[in-house]
């Protein structure tokens, strides 16, 4: 089996992302985070209502799980994956086995709330979160895993007990055992045929192309009215919507801003590997816009904490402006071409 010297741990800003990239470079697949989550088309928008978690709205600032492999496997010449999903712990855990002793990393898509290596206070019901494991403790009393999760700076070590339960958890967006790995590598990467791709189908899901309302610049704009109408609803309603905005937005993963700030790398490193120069200029506009969504965020927390002078309409139009810079963007990059 691999062990912690043969698999090498890059820590990174997301999850998913991360967990992509490592097992990319493992094989000698060199990927950044940012390039991975661009090429992947992997910036979006969702408010979700009839999907909960912990009694209230998703809301995603990122494509849903397992489609950032699989978006960037179909635009990679020569890139495969396989996905699998179980019935029982029992099945999971067997197959988990047989790749580990075949010496291939396999990543996991996991419950946070079981997960013991994060603190207690990281620990909520999510059940989304990617995490590789690459090899499994033969001389442990206790039947451990060895656990590289993108999201720390070190590796860890999971009991097989915690690691089925965070497999197997229940509630929204449950992973039923799901794992992944890698089955083919590519030789080369075309960036100057996927990279203008990967920028048009961004502009076009969130932008005017855009049919979905939920979805996009469409969602943020439902959100914002949905913010301006709280004030009909009970104060404590109100309080654990607005929170709920900065948990989604600030803790789960990279985040509203953080994921504006990531594709505007991917623009940055897209615009020298391609030439293009105007990416370096949406690039900036990228980070400026996280800029806002970070304090859209501010606004929804002061108001949930009843701090400051903050008001649902500044933090609604906050999000409207938002909205209208994104719109300018995505529609711009959505007619790109080299």
């Amino acid at each position: 089996m691999l062990d912690k010297k043969s698999f090498i741990h890059s820590q990174a800003a997301h999850c998913e992302t991360g967990t992509v990239s490592n097992l990319l470079k493992h094989y000698g697949v060199n990927l950044s985070e940012p390039m991975i989550f661009g090429l992947s088309s992997g910036l979006t928008y969702a408010y979700v209502p009839f999907i909960k978690i912990n009694g209230l709205p998703l809301m995603a600032y990122r494509i849903p799980p397992k489609l950032i492999l699989k978006m960037l496997s179909s635009r990679i010449k020569g890139l495969r994956v396989k996905f699998e999903t179980f019935k029982n712990e029992q099945q999971g855990k067997k197959f988990l086995d047989k790749k580990l002793a075949q010496n291939v990393p396999v990543g996991l898509q996991t419950s946070v709330y079981f997960l013991p290596y994060f603190p207690k206070e990281m620990r909520f019901h999510f059940n989304a979160h990617n995490l590789i494991v690459f090899s499994k403790s033969e001389r442990s009393e206790v039947e451990s895993y060895h656990i590289s999760d993108s999201v720390f700076s070190h590796l860890n070590i999971i009991e097989s007990a915690h690691l089925s339960k965070a497999r197997f958890a229940k509630g929204a967006l449950a992973p039923k055992g799901s794992l992944y790995f890698l089955e083919e590598i590519p030789e080369s990467i075309n960036f100057e045929k996927i990279i203008p791709k990967a920028i048009r189908f961004t502009g076009k899901t969130n932008g005017k192309f855009n049919p979905i309302p939920i979805s996009g610049v469409l969602g943020m704009r439902r959100v914002a009215n949905k913010i301006e109408n709280l004030n009909k609803e009970s104060t404590r309603y109100k309080q654990l919507f607005l929170g709920h905005i900065v948990r989604m937005q600030e803790e789960i993963g990279t985040g509203g801003a953080g994921f504006r700030y990531m594709y505007g790398a991917f623009l940055q490193e897209s615009a020298k590997i391609i030439n293009r120069p105007i990416l370096e200029v949406w690039a900036n506009e990228f980070i400026s816009v996280g800029d806002k969504w970070r304090y859209f965020a501010l606004l929804c927390a002061q108001i949930s904490k009843n701090r400051g002078d903050s008001t649902l309409e500044k933090a609604a139009s906050c999000l409207r402006d938002i909205a209208d810079i994104e719109l300018k963007l995505y529609n711009k990059m959505a007619k790109f071409k080299l």
